[in-house]
Order: C-alpha cells, then sequence, then structure tokens
C-alpha cells in the first residue's frame, strides 16, 4: 500500500473521530480501494460508516438511486452522476460526509471529450451544498486508480477539517 495514501486515511480518521463524524464511500472506478484503505487504518469502526462499489450502471440505480436519464444523458462518468453517487451514499447510509468517484481507469473506453484518466470526484456534507470536480490523471490503469484514491482522500480530510 502507498504509504502517502495510508498516512491520508490515518489523518482522516483522526479528524473525523475527533469530530465524531462518520463517511460512506461510492466507488466505481476505484473497486473498494477507498474503502480498503479506510479500513487499514486501525479503529475505522468509529467514523467509517459504510461503502458502497457500484462498479455498474444498474448498481448505480440499485443502490444509489442514480437517475437513467443521467446516465443516458451525461454517461456513468460525468458530474452529474458523480454528484448523485455521493447525494445517494448519503441517503442510505447512516453517514454525515460522502465521498464518490466514478472514472476512466483504462485501458479502454475512452471518448474524445472523455480520454483515459478522466475521474470525477464527488464529495458531500450532510448539511451543505456539495462539490464535484473533474480530474485527468495520467499512467497505468493502477496508477490513475491509486492518484483517485489519494485525491478522494484529500478532499475527504478538507470536508472533515471543515465539519
Amino acid at each position: 500500500m502507498d504509504i502517502e495514501i495510508f498516512a491520508l486515511a490515518e489523518q482522516l480518521g483522526a479528524v473525523l473521530e475527533s469530530k465524531g463524524v462518520m463517511i460512506a464511500v461510492a466507488e466505481s472506478c476505484t473497486g473498494g480501494g477507498i474503502c480498503q484503505v479506510i479500513t487499514e487504518v486501525p479503529g475505522s469502526s468509529a467514523w467509517f460508516d459504510r461503502g458502497f462499489v457500484t462498479y455498474s450502471n444498474d448498481a448505480k440505480k440499485d443502490l444509489l438511486g442514480v437517475k437513467q436519464a443521467s446516465l443516458e444523458q451525461f454517461g456513468a462518468v460525468s458530474q452529474q452522476v458523480a454528484t448523485e453517487m455521493a447525494a445517494g451514499a448519503l441517503q442510505h447510509s447512516l453517514a454525515d460526509i460522502t465521498v464518490a468517484v466514478t472514472g476512466l481507469a483504462g485501458p479502454g473506453g475512452a471518448t474524445l471529450d472523455k480520454p483515459v484518466g478522466t475521474v470525477f470526484i464527488a464529495w458531500k456534507h450532510k448539511s451543505r451544498e456539495g462539490r464535484c470536480e473533474r480530474f485527468l490523471f495520467s499512467g497505468s490503469r493502477a496508477e490513475i486508480r491509486q492518484q483517485t484514491i489519494k485525491m478522494a482522500l484529500k478532499g475527504c480530510l478538507e470536508l472533515g477539517k471543515n465539519s
């Protein structure tokens, strides 16, 4: 495991536990990688509620309430879908904050407007407006997934500090 990523997860845990804040995670392209690093932190049950690995469009709809219309109009890799994933994770959990990731880790699936490495990460707090950012990561499939996990955790840490 990447030492920097684990350190971010430890910092996140310390912040969330000190504030009594719980987190839930909704993942697509990382396939549970964020949940895995979070649960590597001893005592994470005090601040980690649950994770949703919603790789397929059906899973996004069934588990998180992502709208079929959003998937058809914007595609699974989009700001709209990431935002709906984060909101759905909040709605279907006991969490105070959520993070959702959806993207193209490659090597296939690219389009002109969404090349490999395109990732949308959405963060949501139960009592505030959420935010979603588009990233363009580079490297191998594994490297893109690691960069996604790292950026997701950084955003969670920022959100947690402001909770």
